[in-house]
This record gives structure tokens, C-alpha cells and sequence, in this order.
């Protein structure tokens, strides 16, 4: 470690902070405010587009049919993005003539982009056209994120809302966030974002790819493509789909310090500032602070562990007396250097986005540890866009159920009493995330199809699997990498983790607000638990590692806590 590497971390920390209140600010009036900029420019396509999806009254919805409207439109998805996929090669922007994409690797990758996943079986330069690049992907990159920030929008309108005299229990309209999400935020931001990313010299072309000679002699094809434009949505929206196999480490993505900075900032961007604007929904911005803060020492704590350990040499390495005084540079780009590359796997892992700047199967096994436990805490460590802050929302009711046993009181949040009903859709939300990770992982570890797809064995193999079905079921979608998984085992098993760790989550969320919408606001009393103080935050950090630590340690200790005590005594898998 070093002071400059410190000081890269503690710069991006800053920036994150600098930007939280601004941006929420902007979020709040756009989604919740009903201020729109650019009225007359996106208006008159923002009410073309409600009409069509039969929105235009913009008729709030209770929380079922919010639900029905969210699987429905991610139905159609699926189907769209599967269909362009297999008929590519009918279709135009596809200079390198690249044929139509096997039905398991088309399932898999139209449930990834859908479920804002984007894990990815495939080698995007070799596989995809830019047809389906532009149209198929990065839509659904743009149309997910709105998707899960509208999700987060219904369970703190359920939460903060008072019930209206009506009694009618509405928590907004899908189609009308969707779109105020995508035409409003997402689509102006990326716009400038995509001619920063230009100015550094990410491509955006649609050159067909170049031949080129090496100074050794060697020939060599350069791919070209739409790249910007994809990059920024990849990152600002959490998505984390590269437009080449090496994502961001590639230098045609990610060419520079000031856009690898860049990137990673614009990952937490979104999820840091709905915190600030859940604060304003509630009427008191100590609420959003609280849950920044719990976030914000998750992130710390796994960045300062990441970076001592790939600081330091492979412990296989140090046992065979060898000095390796720059750290682990396996799998790592020079020119990101250690810090750099273990600030990215920490935000990308902690940020639900799945990006990556380096190698994580190369990292040591401690390393490599905490990517995986930044996912398996449940998407909460600041989390996708709109996913960070459901989750962490769905953690906050088990916190003040646990708080309310202790001290012999009813558990209240905000005023409103959290009951049976809550509880029990909240642990069926926690429940269903280790059912897929681990049932997937425990299935692939004894089948032949999913220990062929291994390069490695042992505990390192075990972690390849378990990180696998981690990042799927999260929907983070970065890999160790070290297993191959373009097969139909593997492609069918992800897609149904991928589905179950977005939908079977997302509608217990969005039960939970309809519950909590409708409930009278009891008076806060001498016996309330204040959920914005340090007190709190505590709380919920504590009870956000202890579910994730009773549910994953005993697969965590057979693979990187194992393989980092059989390296240091000179076994390697």
C-alpha cells in the first residue's frame, strides 16, 4: 500500500460525497416532484410514448398491478432482445458478417441485459453486430436501470406516504417512472457522458474491424464499433456489459486514468443520490444520510481489505521465498496499477454493476473474497441503480424488528408500525437470494456439465462456481472468469439465477410497500428507535454483515478462506 494509492481512494470517496446531494437533489424533482427539464424538446416524446404503453392518464397503480406492468414489460424483453439476438445476421450493422447466436447463449444473454445483470458468456467483439449491440443491449441497459429505479421509487413512496382519504393505497405508475427514469435522467446524463468518453478516445464508429501488422511482424484485428455510447449507459445505469470481452481493462473502453475515474464514479453516482433523495421523500434527509453511512462503511471496510491484500505478493508466491515488493499484478493492467484496480473490483462488486477493470479469478484468495462477499451481503453495499436502496430499505425492516424484540416494543419505521406481514415478505426477499446462489452452486459442484466448464480444482474451483452463481443471482455480473460457462448447463442454470435474483425479489419489495403505504403514522414516542442517528446505522450495518455472514460462511470457508491457507503452504489449484 501506498500514499498514493490511498490518496486515488480517498479522492473517489470524496467525489462520491460531492456528487450525492446534487444529483438527489435533481432525481427528487424529476421523479417525485414533477419537474421536468427539457420539456419541450422530450415532452412531446414522453407523451407519445405513455400513450402507448396505455399510461397516458398516468393512473397511479397499487402495488400488484405495479408488479404485473414490471414482469410484463420484462417479458416482452426477454423476447425482443432473444429475437434480434438469433436473427442477427438477417439483420443490418453486422460489417463482420457474424452469424445468429446459439438459443441457450441467446436465452442467457437476453435474461442478463433484462434483469440489468449483463453477465456475459460470450466475447462481445466475436459474437454480437453492432446492430444488436446498440439496439438490443444497450436499450435494455437504459430500460432496466429506470426499471429498478422505479422499484426503489414504489417502496419509499410505501414508506413515506401517508394513506389518503380515499383510503386508496397507490404507490405510482411503472410506465410513468420507466419513462421519467430513462427520457429525464439516464438519457441526458449518458448523452454527456458518451462525448466525454469520445474526447479520451473511446471509439464510436462503425468502422468495420482493422487488420493490422505488429512490430513484430504479426498480423492482428483491431475490433472497432459504438463504443461510447454503450460505456456510459454500462456504467452510469450499473449494468456492467463491455462492449469487448475484456470490459474496461480493454483500452479502447477505458483508455485513460481521468476515464477509469470516471467510470467508477459514474457507477455509484445514481445509487449514492437516491439515498439523498429517499431523505427528501420522507421529509427528513437525516433518513437518507443514516442509510449513506451504513453503505458508505461497507465500502470502506471492503476497499482498505481488497487493497491489503493484492498489496501483497500471492501468498503462493511468498512461500516459495519469492519478493514481489509492487504486490499482485496477476491479472491487473500496469497502467491501472494495484490500487486502481482494487478500488474498481470494490465498487463494481459493491455497486452491483460487473464491470471490470482487472482479472478477479488472479487475484489472491483474499482478494478475491470480498468482491464476493460485497454481492452475497445482498445488493446493499450502495447496489445497482434503484436495487441498492430497496435492498437496504427490505434490511432496515429487519433491523427495527430486531431492535423492537430487544427492547420489548413494536417495531415501528417512520412512524409506521412493521407487523407480521412485512416480516414475513422480508425474509422470504432474504431467503431467495442464498436459495439460488447456493442451490445452483451445491448443484454444479457434483455435475459433471458444470465441473467440466472448470479451469481450476479444488477450493479455487469451488470459488469460480460459488462466484459464479453469486454474481448471477445479485445480478452484478462480473466473473473469476475461470470456468467456461457458453454451455447449455451453464447458460440455462445462470439465466434462471439471474431471474430469480431480480423478480422473486423485486415483488416481495413492492408487497412490502403496498402493505406499508396504507398504515396510519404513529406519533413518535419515549420508546421510538431514531433511524438516523450513529446508533442506527450501526444497527443496520451489523445486521446487513450477521445475515450474510450465518448464510455464506461455510461455502466461503471452503473455497478463498481455505485456498488462502493451502498457498501460503505452497498449494496451488
Amino acid at each position: 500500500m501506498s500514499f498514493i494509492g490511498w490518496s486515488q481512494i480517498l479522492l473517489f470517496f470524496a467525489l462520491v460525497l460531492a456528487v450525492t446531494k446534487p444529483l438527489g437533489v435533481y432525481l427528487f424533482r424529476v421523479l417525485e416532484g414533477d419537474t421536468r427539464p427539457l420539456p419541450r424538446v422530450l415532452g412531446p416524446v414522453e407523451r407519445l410514448l405513455l400513450r402507448l404503453c396505455g399510461a397516458a392518464d398516468r393512473r397511479e397503480q397499487t402495488w400488484g398491478a405495479y408488479a404485473s406492468s414490471l414482469l410484463a414489460f420484462s417479458l416482452f424483453s426477454v423476447l425482443i432482445v432473444y429475437g434480434l439476438q438469433r436473427v442477427q445476421h438477417l439483420l443490418p450493422f453486422n460489417p463482420q458478417g457474424l452469424g445468429a447466436v446459439g438459443p441457450e447463449l441467446a436465452f442467457n444473454t437476453a435474461v442478463s441485459f433484462t434483469t440489468n445483470t449483463n453477465w456475459q458468456s460470450y466475447a462481445g467483439e466475436s459474437t454480437l453486430s453492432y446492430f444488436t449491440q446498440m439496439v438490443a443491449l444497450a436499450w435494455q441497459n437504459f430500460v432496466s436501470a429506470a426499471a429498478g429505479m422505479g422499484v426503489a421509487l414504489a417502496l419509499a413512496r410505501g414508506f413515506t406516504r401517508r394513506p389518503g382519504p380515499d383510503g386508496q393505497k397507490t404507490l405510482g405508475n411503472f410506465w410513468v417512472d420507466v419513462m421519467n427514469a430513462t427520457l429525464y435522467v439516464l438519457l441526458p446524463l449518458c448523452l454527456v457522458y458518451a462525448l466525454f468518453l469520445v474526447s479520451q478516445g473511446v471509439l464510436q464508429n462503425f468502422t468495420p474491424y482493422a487488420q493490422v501488422v505488429t512490430l513484430e511482424g504479426a498480423s492482428q484485428t483491431l475490433a472497432q464499433g459504438p463504443v461510447a455510447s454503450q460505456e456510459a449507459i454500462k456504467t452510469l445505469g450499473t449494468n456492467g456489459g463491455g462492449f469487448f470481452n475484456a470490459n474496461s481493462a480493454h483500452p479502447f473502453e477505458n483508455p485513460t486514468p481521468l476515464t477509469n475515474l470516471v467510470q467508477m464514479l459514474s457507477i455509484f453516482a445514481i445509487p449514492a443520490a437516491l439515498t439523498y433523495t429517499y431523505g427528501k421523500m420522507a421529509g427528513d434527509h437525516r433518513q437518507g444520510w443514516a442509510l449513506l453511512a451504513a453503505m458508505s462503511v461497507l465500502f470502506l471496510v471492503g476497499v482498505a481489505a481488497v487493497y491489503a491484500a493484492e498489496s501483497q505478493a500471492n501468498p503462493a508466491v511468498s512461500a516459495a521465498g519469492q519478493v514481489a515488493q509492487a504486490g499482485n499484478l496477476e491479472g491487473k493492467e500496469v497502467r491501472n496499477g494495484v490500487a486502481a484496480s482494487a478500488l474498481f473490483a470494490t465498487v463494481t462488486t459493491a455497486a452491483s454493476c460487473g464491470a471490470v477493470n482487472a482479472m478477479h479469478d488472479s487475484f489472491t484468495p483474499l482478494g478475491g473474497l470480498v468482491p464476493m462477499v460485497n454481492m452475497q451481503l445482498g445488493e446493499v453495499v450502495f447496489g445497482g441503480v434503484g436495487a441498492g436502496l430497496y435492498g437496504i430499505l427490505v434490511m432496515v425492516v429487519l433491523s427495527v424488528f430486531i431492535a423492537g424484540l430487544m427492547v420489548g416494543r413494536t417495531p415501528e419505521y417512520l412512524g409506521k408500525k412493521i407487523e407480521a406481514r412485512e416480516m414475513k415478505l422480508a425474509m422470504l426477499y432474504v431467503l431467495i437470494f442464498p436459495l439460488f446462489t447456493l442451490g445452483f452452486s451445491g448443484l454444479a459442484s457434483v455435475l459433471q456439465q458444470g465441473v467440466s466448464s472448470l479451469n481450476n480444482a479444488g477450493p479455487h474451483g469451488l470459488s469460480e462456481i460459488l462466484y459464479a452463481y453469486t454474481s448471477g443471482t445479485a445480478n452484478n455480473g462480473s466473473a473469476f472468469a475461470g470456468l467456461n460457462a457458453n454451455t447449455p448447463f451453464w447458460n440455462i442454470t445462470l439465466g434462471v439465477a439471474m431471474l430469480g435474483g431480480r423478480f422473486l425479489m423485486m415483488v416481495p419489495a413492492l408487497a412490502i410497500a403496498g402493505s406499508m403505504v396504507g398504515k396510519k403514522v404513529v406519533p413518535a414516542g419515549p420508546g421510538t428507535l431514531p433511524t438516523h442517528g450513529v446508533l442506527f446505522t450501526g444497527l443496520l450495518v451489523s445486521v446487513i454483515v450477521v445475515v450474510g455472514a450465518l448464510t455464506f460462511f461455510p461455502a466461503l470457508s471452503l473455497s478463498p478462506i481455505v485456498e488462502h491457507f493451502l498457498a501460503g503452504a505452497g498449494k496451488l489449484y
